[in-house]
């Protein structure tokens, strides 16, 4: 296939401070398609920290706007530096879409990693959580007729039921090399969270489980990874427990101290509210270490039930600290659950992805040709 000029639409960039797993995602995917010949322009958010322009691995990224208004000044970057110079937009729904549906002349490409629901109503303050809470399942059909790509069976699940009729699922990949074998672990008993100090990833619920398993006479540690608004009342939770040296927190930490920790680390907590897929999950696997998390879409496709690790209903914080109990104590399960987790981690890479986007552009073209001829006969 010739090559495309791709217009990448997404709220943040890999360099964002608060970027996570969608944003591994499109920087991974977009740096290999610059490197089979075709070119991405991505268009996002800038923090005061960043350019308003500059080129990550080949790629061009174009910054203009905030959290809010960055999907006005999207459209603007498009009309002003973009219209008519691209063959394909890839419109990247974080929560809000960019509506290029209603602006763009080329085919769309609509990406969701999941569903807000949830998130709505723990993260933003009312009256706008209830609103975009009532508002998500409309705006989001806007995009039924428009070829879609998510990561998980539980969002396309999600998808068909607001009534999309293409979906496919190209799942996360892995930046990192799984272990040929299984590492040497921690002595003592060690849980890790890893991501975004914030209400709907429930660190809270990874601490309150911990001290029900200290209650239990268990000698081991809990390492906080990462950063966020709650990160502070995390401490002061902990200090109030009285967990003292036993809960660690990390901070943000770079790349090779992460997979340092993971590796060592016995099992990795995760109680989120609703996942895409759940990055971490894969990269724990990829050093042999298995999950323990709730019951919830997205996670319950990253982690096997029973096999990669345990999943609890959600909300459940006395089951969560059972199903760790049973991990950190019977050594045979968590053993064959490591083992596991390892293996399943080695058919995720980013290589098998890049491939997949330039066909949509055939798909995509068909479909805005339709489209065009409904409207004639109307």
């Amino acid at each position: 296939m010739e090559s495309l000029r791709i217009a990448w639409f997404n709220w943040r960039c890999i360099k964002h401070p608060e970027a996570g797993g969608a944003e591994v995602f499109t920087h991974e995917v977009a740096r290999r398609l610059v490197k089979m010949g075709h070119e991405v322009n991505l268009v996002t958010s800038r923090p005061e920290s960043l350019s308003t322009e500059e080129e990550i691995c080949g790629y061009r990224v174009l910054r203009s706007g905030g959290k809010l208004t960055v999907y006005m000044r999207a459209r603007k970057i498009y009309e002003e530096k973009l219209r008519g110079k691209v063959d394909l937009v890839i419109d990247e729904i974080n929560t809000i879409p960019f509506f290029t549906v209603k602006y763009v002349r080329e085919p769309v490409v609509a990406l969701i990693h999941q569903l807000a629901r949830e998130y709505w109503l723990l993260e933003t303050p009312p009256p706008f959580s209830w609103l975009g809470y009532v508002l998500e399942p409309r705006y989001l059909k806007l995009y039924r007729e428009v070829p879609t790509i998510t990561v998980s069976r539980s969002t396309r699940k999600d998808l068909k039921e607001l009534g999309f009729r293409k979906v496919w699922i190209v799942p996360e990949g892995l930046s990192v090399e799984p272990l040929d074998k299984l590492p040497e672990k921690n002595k003592e008993p060690t849980l890790i969270f890893l991501g975004r100090f914030r209400k709907t990833k429930r660190p809270d619920h990874v601490l309150r489980a911990f001290n029900l398993l200290v209650k239990e006479v268990l000698e081991g540690k809990l390492l906080f990874v990462g950063d966020g608004p709650l990160r502070e009342k995390m401490e002061k939770m902990s200090k109030n427990l009285g967990l003292g040296n036993k809960v660690v927190f990390y901070g943000k930490v770079c790349e090779d101290t992460k997979i340092h920790l993971l590796r060592k680390s016995w099992i990795l907590v995760f109680p989120a509210i609703r996942e895409g897929w759940g990055l971490v999950v894969t990269e724990a696997n990829a050093q042999a270490t298995p999950t323990v998390g709730y019951d919830v879409p997205g996670v319950r496709d990253s982690v096997i039930n029973g096999e990669t690790g345990i999943l609890v209903p959600p909300g459940n914080i006395e089951a969560l600290a059972k199903a760790l109990m049973t991990l950190l104590t019977d050594r045979k399960l968590r053993m064959k659950m490591s083992e596991n987790a390892l293996n399943w981690s080695k058919q995720f890479n980013w290589n098998n992805h890049p491939k997949f986007f330039p066909k949509l552009f055939k798909i995509s073209h068909i479909w805005k040709i339709r489209k065009i001829k409904m409207m004639l006969k109307v």
